[in-house]
């Protein structure tokens, strides 16, 4: 049964928010005004889209505009939390490298039809996922860059190429960003049911048919992931990501 759209949902939902807003208020964790921001914005964005989404999938160049703005919002949202400099736009860059080659082969198989109600979904589950991997990547990154400069440094004194400095100290970190989905993927089916298996069960599917289109999320997320992290992590290690730019073997 799908879940109904009326009254107990809002009061259930505001309930929750409330809820923890006052958790995390009342344990001294933080972030109880944007725990209260997110979840209004997500209601008022949510509502937006949904009417939104009904109108453009009917033309294919409303729907390019749609991808292109789902694109943009997650490049700006992923820069903005790595850097606050003008270096945040290279967080384009690994969201597109992971996103747009496995798209590119989901249309060019058939598996995903070139249509608004498949493709937006498909495409917005994948650019969530490098999000995510290019935001933990990189914020880990230059942390760990910030914290052990000392052997940034160290590096470059005994002749390594800053590349290569920061990459023998960020590498770690950044690969850290990659936990989240491997323990979803590892735990699915056992420890949790995650929201593509539980939306086509609700929608009617069969559970083999739920299950695979699980299967297909969880995979497709890892290749994107993967390669997310893996080029972020590059743009930290060339110095075309950073927050403030660190000293040089020339001397920069």
């Amino acid at each position: 049964m799908l879940l109904p759209v009326n009254t107990t949902l809002g009061v259930v939902l505001a309930v929750l928010l409330v809820a923890a807003v006052a958790v995390a208020g009342l344990t001294h964790l933080g972030h109880g005004r944007a725990i209260a921001v997110a979840g209004l914005r997500a209601a008022a964005q949510l509502a937006a889209v949904s009417y939104l989404i009904g109108w453009v999938v009917r033309a294919l160049p409303w729907l390019l505009c749609f991808l292109v703005l789902m694109f943009a919002v997650a490049v700006r949202t992923a820069g903005r939390r790595i850097t606050q400099n003008r270096t945040w736009w290279w967080a384009a860059v690994p969201i597109a490298t992971g996103v747009v080659p496995v798209v590119g082969l989901l249309l060019a198989t058939g598996l995903v039809p070139p249509r608004g109600l498949s493709l937006i979904p498909v495409t917005g589950i994948l650019i969530g996922g490098a999000l995510t991997a290019t935001v933990l990547g990189g914020r880990r990154a230059l942390d760990e860059l910030e914290t052990r400069r000392g052997e940034f440094e160290a590096g470059l004194a005994l002749g390594l190429l800053d590349r290569d400095a920061r990459m023998e100290v960020a590498r770690r970190a950044a690969s850290d960003a990659l936990l989240p989905g491997l323990d979803q993927t590892r735990t699915v089916g056992l420890v949790t049911l995650p929201g593509a298996f539980v939306g086509m069960l609700l929608g009617g599917a069969s559970p083999v048919q739920a299950g695979a289109v699980q299967l297909f999320v969880l995979v497709a997320l890892l290749a994107v992931q993967v390669a997310a992290c893996a080029v972020v992590l590059e743009l930290v290690a060339r110095g075309l990501l950073h927050r403030v730019p660190l000293r040089t073997a020339e001397g920069e």
